[in-house]
């Protein structure tokens, strides 16, 4: 593997919105989240960022102490909780969950911007083709890193499980070689199930190398991910498809 190889993909969302994906994802309500299942779950993901060689920003490590810490409270009995200035509430997950409400509602009322914004775009669109959609934001039906993350740490789980796991010495995987094969599989205009992509890789280390290529490839914007619904399979898209 290309050892010193880092993935540079820009990523516009914060740890809120991975905590909002989380408690979206496992269909739980904001004021019923268990501290220990998504703080387990955020270090996971931070975990498979690490080991992409993916950038974070200091806020998402800042968060997960915050988890931590709330969590080593939540174990605590009520009567041996440290105190907390200006907490009005005996639970320590008030002032994450009102964060996360707060957070949410600006998501919402952004998203409907957005939509707006692209129904204007189609009421006047200039002839010969629609205008880019603005910077930082997904074009409609296309999936967010947290996601792929999601996705790509599925794959993983189901390789280690398999018997015929292969994990040779010295074994060595080129990201611009799994480039060049996810383009011919993708082909012109086509596309590819995410799990199709993986189907027959049955080593770790191909599965990292082949993944860290194909957010390469979306992050140049020669393929798309998307995904018609959340608990959709995520399909892997030519560009011009």
């Amino acid at each position: 593997m290309e050892s010193d190889y880092k993935v540079k993909l820009e990523i516009f969302e914060g740890p809120l919105d991975l905590l909002l994906y989380l408690i979206k994802r496992d269909e739980i309500d904001i004021y019923d989240i268990s501290i220990e299942r998504i703080t387990r779950q955020y270090l996971e993901h931070l975990q498979a960022f690490r080991e992409l060689n993916i950038d974070l920003a200091g806020e998402f490590v800042a968060m997960a102490a915050n988890l931590i810490y709330l969590k080593s409270r939540s174990l605590l009995p009520v009567d041996q909780q440290p105190p907390e200035e200006d907490a009005e509430e005996d639970d320590p997950r008030w002032e994450l969950i009102r964060q996360l409400i707060e957070y949410k509602k600006f998501k919402e009322a952004g998203a409907q911007l957005h939509l707006r914004e692209l129904e204007q775009e189609r009421i006047f669109a200039r002839e010969g083709g629609s205008s880019p959609p603005a910077e930082g934001l997904l074009e409609l039906g296309e999936v967010g890193i947290f996601q792929l993350i999601n996705a790509f740490q599925n794959v993983i789980k189901r390789v280690e499980a398999r018997q015929d796991l292969q994990e040779l010495p010295g074994e060595r995987f080129s990201v611009s070689e799994k480039i060049d094969t996810i383009l011919q599989r993708v082909g012109a205009g086509g596309r590819i199930r995410f799990s199709d992509l993986f189907g027959a890789i049955v080593s770790r280390l191909e599965v990292v190398v082949t993944f860290i290529a194909l957010l390469e490839l979306i992050r140049l914007k020669q393929v798309r991910a998307i995904q018609k619904n959340i608990f959709d399979e995520i399909e892997i898209a030519s560009a011009t498809a």
